[in-house]
């Protein structure tokens, strides 16, 4: 072996333990802050449909209560190493993402039908996590460390997919 060859397979095995260290450090802030932040939306939620006076539009809450729940979801997928968690949370975090997007956009455009809600001005109450994390949880999610962690892409010995 040359020992340019050498040194260019350092420099990728170097990049691939970053990289993994990296996946390990978001799945980790992840499986944290996705439960926190499903209680504290939908916390919020309750309060604002059940016990807050002179609520007159409830579509924010609605929505925040919505966000809660893909949130829980998302955070379930994030702690069970599991095929159907993997798919469960990719599907949570798509959802959340173009909700984001969508529910953001029309708080910009038409505010008083949207209302106070999580992802109002695409989660700026919430320092903007609504937008980044579930954007964080697709990438860690699709990382093909996590995917075999989660039994995606992984074959058995016969060439049918793992359960």
């Amino acid at each position: 072996m040359s020992k340019s060859n050498s040194v260019s397979e350092r420099v990728t095995k170097a990049n691939d333990d970053s990289l993994s260290t990296f996946a390990s450090i978001t799945g980790a802030i992840l499986g944290i802050s996705y439960p926190v932040l499903a209680i504290s939306t939908g916390a919020r939620a309750l309060y604002q449909l059940l016990l807050k006076e002179g609520v007159t539009n409830y579509l924010g809450p609605a929505l925040t209560g919505v966000a809660a729940l893909l949130y829980l979801i998302a955070a379930i997928g994030f702690a069970r190493r599991r095929r159907w968690a993997w798919k469960l949370s990719v599907a949570a975090l798509t959802l959340e993402t173009i909700f984001t997007i969508v529910v953001g956009t029309l708080s910009l455009v038409i505010p008083d039908v949207i209302g106070n809600t999580a992802w109002r001005h695409f989660g700026a109450d919430y320092a903007f996590f609504p937008l980044i994390q579930p954007l964080l949880g697709l990438g860690w999610l699709m990382h093909p460390e996590t995917r075999r962690a989660y039994g995606i892409g992984v074959r058995t010995e016969r060439g049918h997919p793992a359960r």
